[in-house]
């Protein structure tokens, strides 16, 4: 964190302070009403009409950049009584954690949302549309004191799953709330749907166009003095656009006059470049030319970081001359401290530096990824990093940032960062990233990537010339472990590895006990596995809940399999509680349990229940973590077996022998499945198609079903052919009984193997 005397970029939010068991670092500046600057333009005939139409608890405000849709809201705010929430979103918001972080931050700072969101948002496993948005709207609806909720830069959220929950949080307004977006683009939500239902109050640039007496408040703040006429041809040529109106008072009061002005001067991002470029940087000093250009690499800016990043000693007064003579600036904190350009002015500035000195660009980011790097401000330094395509350092703040940001269940954040990392061959010689890049890829289901990443930290951990990794190396160890390419026993070598290597680091991560018992129980060491699984629990979740509910599960088998179904359904109870505390919607392995213990105690509609959540989650486990993949479906076909779904137990089944065939050493699992496999062909009869008869990868097909894209679509992001999809489609429709797409995503639903 770095010092608040120094800097109040980063201010630690107090709640929650901490997510994950690890500081989660919120940019204080973003949840702050952006300040109402002098000089500027009340608009109260608009900010009248937000404050006396309170029927929509829905408000889109759409226009281009320099139309004063934050001024306009934050003029609003500052006027009402209402309690008022604030995000500025950015880039880094398209990690849906973090935009809802931000989102209930900015909720609980007018009333408490409840630690079961923070719970919900904390969690690696937790779903995002079945557990965080859930209870963050439900803690939204449930407010007992009326509060605006302002979403700015809305515009800037192109993640799916970030637009889909703002979606689903505008359907939980309550009484007399509101929700706005901000932005240059429709918000996220069905715009049509609340346009007919009277819920939406909708603001676009006519509405934000200043008016011929409001564009005469403007030149007379900025101290200048037209006609009549004059104002109304100004008027005419900007259309009222605020942006353009404030730079003509700029470029009139350093001595232009109005014929000189250009003839396109109009409400749009052509003009302003031009503008720019020809007028307003000509008409300035060589030094703050200087200054504005390249200060425009930064995304916030202070004068120690532009001092360092200029090479310019008093930068700092430079950057509070801009700050007080114009409004090019949006101020960040209320000290005067940490400063942003305007989105369109910057964009601009940028233009001019790239044409004017390109070579100057990447080292600017280079010199502010270094002072961020002093002033810990990792992740910032980071993206200069990426910005400068400085590779390298990019990948030494990466595998700094790996075990962090995963903790945090920024897990969206991490995979692009490693995304772009890889794009540029860079992930290869960094052990911890690459370490992290198959993890991620086998826990979400992508298992030819994860082999991919497995070898290269493979070849690094036999690297005799690579720098000793003391903390990436027992995470390479469990790496190994997961995919357990060389079978059980050496499964069981490299979990009693890990515990040493961790210890000579300082650790003993909950995962360590938990896959000493999982190996042990796979090598037929039922009481063995069972003593660590039983430690594993003791010590509790450390932060990972999803590491507890997996002993718990696994403790659950071992007692299945010695006939202790009491002491079996306990546990999978205990592991339901762990899960329902920490925000995770469902586990796999715990699923199949509840199934199995479902099935014994003869209650048949609770174990369908638990297959349907089952199915759901196997396309996501594959060879890549062959241990959990086949022990689950063994256990799936047994309550296939027990239902008399002999065709869901024979799909199972055909699952299981093709993951064998990449992992044949499999232990235990390996005579569990030749017995179940000997049982299914004795037994007679399949029932027909049927939903429980779905492969991994129709089902992993099924949610882009329910999507507007087309087959050829589908395939290029399946990385498939179209005739696949298309019979991949046909199987799903044959197999639920229906004869078209919409009908199959209809029944899916009903069957609870889509959401919605």
């Amino acid at each position: 964190m770095t010092d608040m005397t120094n800097s109040d970029v980063r201010e630690r939010v107090d709640r929650p302070g901490r997510i994950g068991g690890a500081a989660y670092d919120l940019v204080a500046a973003k949840l702050m009403r952006p300040l109402a600057r002098p000089g500027t333009i009340r608009r109260s005939s608009l900010i009248e009409r937000l404050a006396k139409d309170n029927s929509h608890p829905i408000v889109s405000v759409v226009a281009p950049a320099g139309y004063g849709k934050t001024t306009l809201l934050s003029q609003w705010a500052e006027a009402d009584d209402q309690a008022f929430a604030w995000l500025s979103m950015d880039e880094a918001d398209n990690d849906p954690k973090v935009l809802l972080a931000y989102v209930a931050e900015a909720l609980d700072a007018v009333e408490p949302v409840g630690q079961r969101v923070f719970d919900a948002l904390s969690s690696r496993s937790s779903s995002v549309p079945g557990s965080v948005v859930p209870r963050l709207s439900n803690a939204f609806a449930s407010f007992t004191s009326p509060v605006t909720l302002v979403l700015d830069d809305v515009h800037l959220l192109h993640n799916q799953e970030g637009q889909a929950a703002l979606s689903v949080l505008a359907d939980h307004v309550p009484l007399g709330s509101r929700l706005v977006f901000a932005g240059r683009d429709q918000p996220p939500v069905r715009t049509a749907r609340l346009r007919a239902a009277g819920q939406i109050l909708e603001i676009g640039p006519g509405d934000l166009s200043l008016t011929s007496q409001e564009a005469f408040g403007l030149l007379r703040a900025a101290e200048v003095r037209l006609g009549e006429d004059e104002l109304a041809e100004l008027h005419r040529r900007t259309e009222g656009w605020a942006a353009g109106l404030y730079l003509a008072a700029l470029y009139l009061r350093e001595g232009g006059s109005l014929p000189g002005m250009a003839a396109s001067f109009g409400g749009d991002d052509r003009f302003i470049s031009e503008y720019v470029e020809s007028e307003f940087l000509a008409r300035i000093s060589r030094r703050q030319r200087a200054f504005l250009t390249r200060t425009a690499v930064l995304e916030r800016m202070s004068g120690p970081l532009c001092e360092a990043v200029l090479d310019l000693p008093g930068a700092g007064a430079v950057l509070a001359e801009l700050a007080s003579s114009n409004l090019l600036l949006v101020p960040l904190d209320r000290r005067g401290q940490w400063y942003r350009y305007h989105h369109l002015f910057r964009d601009m500035l940028r233009a001019e530096l790239e044409r004017v000195e390109p070579g100057l660009v990447p080292e600017l980011r280079r010199r502010a990824a270094g002072w961020c790097q002093r002033h810990d401000l990792p992740e910032d330094a980071l993206e200069y990093s990426m910005a400068a395509g400085d590779v390298e350092a990019a990948a030494r703040l990466i595998d700094g940032l790996c075990v962090p940001t995963y903790n945090q269940a920024r897990i969206t954040t991490l995979q692009r960062w490693l995304r772009w990392l890889d794009d540029r061959g860079g992930i290869e010689g960094h052990l911890t990233a690459a370490v992290f890049a198959s993890i991620l890829a086998a826990a979400s289901g992508r298992p030819a990537e994860a082999e991919r990443w497995a070898d290269a930290v493979d070849r690094l951990d036999q690297d005799a010339s690579r720098p000793a990794d003391p903390a990436g190396e027992p995470r390479a160890i469990m790496l190994r472990y997961t995919l357990c390419r060389d079978g059980v026993e050496q499964m069981r070598a490299d979990a009693d590895e890990a515990v040493h290597r961790f210890a000579a680091v300082g650790k003993s991560p909950p995962t360590v006990p938990t896959a000493q018992g999982i190996a042990r129980v796979l090598c037929g060491d039922l009481d063995g596995g069972d003593a660590f699984l039983e430690e594993a629990v003791r010590i509790g979740d450390r932060g990972a809940p999803d590491v507890l509910v997996s002993a718990l599960s696994q403790r659950a088998l071992v007692a299945m399999d010695r006939h202790r179904w009491d002491q079996a359904e306990a546990l999978a109870s205990q592991a339901r509680s762990v899960l329902q505390r920490a925000g995770i919607e469902k586990d796999a392995l715990l699923c199949a349990v509840q199934a199995r213990v479902a099935v014994h105690r003869g209650d048949i509609a609770a174990a369908r229940r638990e297959l349907l959540s089952a199915h759901e989650l196997r396309p996501v486990l594959t060879y890549a973590i062959p241990h959990l993949s086949i022990q689950f479906r063994i256990e799936l076909i047994r309550v296939h077996v027990a239902i008399s779904d002999l065709a869901g137990a024979r799909t199972l089944m055909r699952e299981v022998d093709e993951l064998l065939k990449r992992r044949p050493k499999m232990g235990v699992l390996v005579d569990e499945a030749d017995e179940l496999r000997a049982r299914l062909s004795r037994e007679r009869g399949s029932g027909g198609p049927r939903a429980s008869t779905l492969t991994a990868a129709e089902l992993r097909l099924l949610p882009l079903l329910a999507t507007h894209m087309s087959f050829p679509e589908i395939a290029g992001e399946r990385f498939v052919s179209p005739h696949t999809v298309k019979s991949q489609a046909m199987s799903i429709y044959r197999k639920l009984g229906v004869s078209s797409r919409h009908q199959a995503v209809t029944r899916s639903r009903e069957l609870g193997l889509l959401d919605g």
